[in-house]
């Protein structure tokens, strides 16, 4: 249920209040985007300040992904049930607190405690801002173009702060902790006045608690072994015993949610091809993305001594591309479809990833580099929105919270995934004892780029797939439950 104020005029023109919505939603994704993209820089003042090991750093960093990642399904059925309004606002303060505590506390477990409570808040202001938007703006131009404004938001966070964590950093690592908790705490006094009031769900069957238990459990050990899984061995006994209990967790979680008057997750949702392609999509495009980001930030600071405001600024042409592009995606999908633009968007992931293995120990930036990053930027405005759009589109209001939980909980769990399966090539090619010289660890990255650019193009085929249904069938009836819904949720692919 939507206020009148904020829903689009006649003829299609947004109010002020209706512009003011989406600026909050969109300062929401810029800050989780921002404070994924900032921490990293600071990790080596973190360390020297607080006596941290590299094993403890890397928590900082996996603490944040466990609480986002393993909670997103949780996240996203709560807004539907509670109330999307009031689960943003909630969990946008709670990101507000975490923030200030990251920026004061002198102690490494306080530090990635911080950062575990900031991923749990934004595992509910993702799936909730997302589905106000799709509740908020009719299927169609204005949400297409509403959420390409905000999924570049995301980009647009990213980019600047690795730009500003450099700067922030010189002076002190706390401001890079810091910086997000003034930005909520505007965006959550702004929310409290703009943001329409939604009803909480009345006919929904009771709550899933067993499926909420069971789901959240199979999503943080899934997360867990992933991100241990470099430093235990993929083949050591903790982590293989951690996957057959991942197996268990998940087909437990199946037979609970197919018997559920009330699941978490309807899995009518997933029978349909589009969906499917969608959430397939969201995992091969992150993974391959922050696989590239992982690899590109070693090469550029340890292999040619780049500062990390210089590295930050080479990056920064493919996120000002996606800023740029961002009101203009909306009209695209709206004349070729989703699925044209998704397999473009790969296409010109795997050139750019590919055109990447070029770079050697001179490399001239606007020759080897930036053709890259150019590439990799035009494919982001077009890939990530369109994901978005197609995985929402068909879906009852009901259930908008549901599908956009799913969606952000296959990003995370794509990113963390692909980012340790390249970190285990890499790391299985790298040249054994001390003095390496620095063409040897050179080519140690190259097959983790090499595997990079076959996860992109896995994407690529995966989202093919949906162009020949399309031609071969030109529109299929979403995947529902029960026939009655059937008769009335029949959309375009």
């Amino acid at each position: 249920m939507t206020s009148p104020l904020t829903t689009p005029t006649s003829d299609g023109r947004w109010t002020p209040r209706l512009w003011g919505t989406l600026l909050v939603l969109c300062a929401a994704m810029f800050l989780d985007a921002l404070d994924v993209s900032m921490v990293g820089v600071a990790l080596p003042s973190i360390g020297a300040d607080l006596g941290l090991s590299t094993s403890a750093l890397q928590w900082i960093v996996s603490g944040y992904i466990l609480g986002y990642g393993g909670l997103l399904l949780l996240g996203g059925r709560t807004a539907d049930l509670l109330g999307r309004r009031q689960v943003f606002l909630v969990a946008l303060g709670v990101f507000a607190l975490a923030s200030l505590l990251g920026g004061l506390v002198d102690s490494g477990p306080l530090l990635i405690a911080s950062r575990f409570i900031k991923g749990l808040s934004a595992a509910f202001t993702a799936p909730a801002g997302l589905s106000i938007i799709t509740t908020t703006f009719p299927e169609g131009p204005l949400r297409n173009r509403a959420l390409a404004i905000y999924t570049t938001c995301a980009a647009t966070g990213f980019s600047m702060g690795l730009v500003l964590s450099g700067l922030l950093t010189e002076a002190s690592w706390r401001l890079t902790m810091l910086l997000p908790a003034p930005i909520a705490l505007i965006a959550l006094v702004a929310g409290l006045k703009l943001l329409p009031r939604s009803e909480r769900e009345k006919d929904h069957n009771g709550y899933d608690i067993p499926g909420a238990v069971l789901g959240t459990a199979s999503m943080l050990l899934l997360v867990f072994t992933v991100v241990q899984a470099p430093e235990a061995g993929w083949a050591s006994a903790r982590t293989l015993l951690s996957f057959l209990a991942v197996a268990a967790l998940l087909t437990a979680f199946v037979l609970v949610e197919r018997r559920s008057p009330g699941p978490l997750i309807r899995l009518g949702v997933l029978r349909s091809g589009s969906q499917i392609r969608a959430q397939l999509g969201a995992m091969t495009f992150f993974g391959s993305y922050v696989g590239f980001q992982f690899l590109a930030t070693l090469y550029m600071q340890s292999l040619l001594g780049w500062s990390a405001l210089h590295t930050a600024l080479a990056f920064l042409p493919a996120g000002a591309l996606v800023a740029a592009s961002s009101t203009k995606v909306g009209a695209i999908v709206d004349r070729f479809g989703t699925p044209r633009l998704i397999a473009a968007g790969f296409a010109l992931m795997v050139v750019g990833y590919a055109l990447f293995l070029r770079v050697d120990l001179d490399p001239v930036y606007a020759a080897v580099i930036l053709p890259s990053m150019l590439l990799i930027g035009a494919a982001c405005a077009l890939v990530f929105p369109s994901l978005n759009i197609q995985a929402t589109n068909g879906v009852d209001d009901h259930e908008q919270g549901m599908v956009s939980g799913l969606l952000n909980t296959s990003v995370q769990v794509g990113g963390a995934i692909f980012l340790a399966a390249v970190t285990a090539v890499v790391t299985a090619n790298s040249p054994q004892g001390e003095g390496a010289s620095p063409q040897a660890v050179l080519d140690s990255y190259r097959p983790g780029l090499v595997v990079v650019t076959l996860i992109a193009l896995a994407g690529l085929l995966i989202t093919l797939t949906g162009l020949r249904t399309r031609r071969e069938r030109p529109s299929v009836v979403v995947a529902v439950s029960t026939p009655k819904e059937a008769e009335r949720v029949a959309v375009r692919d």
